[in-house]
């Protein structure tokens, strides 16, 4: 019985186990047979015997389909598992030192921890529901997740029903909307528009323009910096030539410039004391210098091994304050070592990159590195006083449900990447054949 190329590519279909690897085989595979197939027919054969020569020539298909099932076999990314749980556990910490501050019931130790408890299933159940999921079917929907993203800031703009950390939310019961939610739709969208080479520079600037208007009318500072940090970042390593990502550099730096100056100029009083505190927090120390010289304080008698017996409180100390918290309780050789296993994420996801071929993974990993890193560096570097203050969790470990979510929705998306690495390319990688 002569083989023929469907035969042929059903019988090393059955070899593999993974669905995804499937149709990336198959549809490798048919590329290698229909090339090979033209050449003999350029040798005089007729089209029914080229192709028999043709799928003879590609081997065994038993022994290749278990090859390439072995090649294409869905990976766990268990260090950045086994990161996920440590980092996830030492997030209990900071419940240690409530009973130093509160004796009620709603912000006991108990009360707390139960619902940090809570937190780190939702983000385990995110995490994994990611890894499991193919990220490649999310590459042609970017104009979808866009949609949705600027619904979300539509909504909270117009309909919102409070005001936490500075910014407008929706309060739904125990649920709380806030813009950062916004942003895992708009990530997708931006790998997706900056892996779509028909967009141009002017047309990906006013797709940039229209969320930030919405996230400054809120206002939110920080979701404005997180989301304009990740666009940035991706922007750089696009598609688009060196020329062009330096030539908007400068424009972007040039503009921040400008609109610093208008934006001091139009400033309230308020807000130029905010900025005149950082700079100088001695002369403003019974105002907006107050908190800058406290979480300095606080810091300098930390110690290498802190000072579990401390009374002294830090509004927002399990949250945006945790590391100062943090430091004050376990000492300064703690805080070095928490710096380093959240680091360890960082250094992690850039290894992967750099073995990722596909191009839309990988704008996905860097679109993951600047969103997590900016929340890390930030947050240090504020509580060190490099940086202005602001809303910005540290990730994982400050208290709440979106910062949980958030950051493990990005782990979700490093280990779906590496699930399928070896499954996935931007072209045809090159496929084991008899003889060759």
């Amino acid at each position: 019985m002569k083989n023929n190329k469907q035969s042929y590519l059903m019988e090393v279909q059955n070899q593999i186990r993974s669905k995804e690897a499937k149709e990336f085989v198959s549809a490798e595979l048919n590329y290698h047979i229909t090339a090979m197939k033209s050449e003999w027919i350029n040798k005089g054969l007729n089209e029914e015997d080229a192709e028999e020569k043709a799928v003879k020539q590609m081997g065994n298909p038993i022994t290749l389909g278990q090859r390439l099932n072995k090649l294409h076999r869905p990976k766990v990314d268990w260090f950045t598992i086994i990161l996920l749980v440590i980092t996830l556990g030492l997030s209990f910490l900071p419940m240690l030192s409530l009973g130093n501050f509160f004796s009620d019931e709603a912000m006991s130790m108990g009360y707390c921890s139960k619902h940090k408890i809570l937190f780190v299933i939702l983000g385990g159940i995110i995490a994994f529901g990611m890894m499991m999921f193919d990220f490649g079917k999310l590459e042609k929907k970017g104009w979808l997740f866009y949609g949705i993203g600027i619904i979300i800031l539509f909504i909270i703009r117009f309909f919102s029903t409070g005001i936490i950390s500075g910014t407008s939310v929706i309060e739904i019961g125990p649920l709380t909307i806030e813009s950062l939610m916004a942003v895992p739709f708009l990530f997708f969208a931006w790998a997706s528009f900056f892996n779509d080479k028909r967009l141009k520079i002017w047309q990906l600037g006013i797709l940039f323009f229209i969320p930030c208007y919405f996230i400054f009318s809120l206002p939110s500072i920080s979701t404005a910096y997180i989301y304009g940090v990740m666009v940035f970042v991706m922007f750089c390593w696009s598609q688009f030539s060196r020329m062009t990502i330096l030539s908007v550099i400068g424009l972007i730096i040039s503009s921040f410039f400008i609109i610093s100056i208008i934006f001091w100029q139009a400033s309230l009083p308020y807000q130029k004391i905010r900025l005149l505190a950082f700079l100088n927090p001695v002369q403003y120390e019974d105002s907006a210098g107050y908190m800058i010289l406290l979480l300095k304080e606080l810091l300098a008698g930390a110690g290498w091994f802190g000072n579990a017996t401390k009374t002294e409180f830090i509004p927002e100390f399990h949250a945006d304050f945790v590391f100062v918290n943090l430091t004050s309780y376990f000492g300064w050789i703690f805080a070095i070592a928490l710096v380093f296993i959240l680091s360890l994420f960082i250094a992690r996801i850039i290894v992967i990159a750099r073995k990722v071929q596909h191009s839309y993974g990988k704008l996905l990993l860097i679109g993951v590195v600047a969103l997590y890193s900016v929340q890390l560096v930030t947050n240090i570097a504020m509580m060190l006083g490099f940086l202005p203050l602001i809303s910005m969790s540290l990730p994982f470990i400050s208290y709440g449900l979106m910062p949980t979510i958030f950051n493990s929705f990005l782990i979700g998306v490093v280990l779906s990447v590496y699930r399928r690495k070896d499954s996935v390319a931007s072209g045809f990688r090159s496929v084991p054949v008899h003889g060759k």
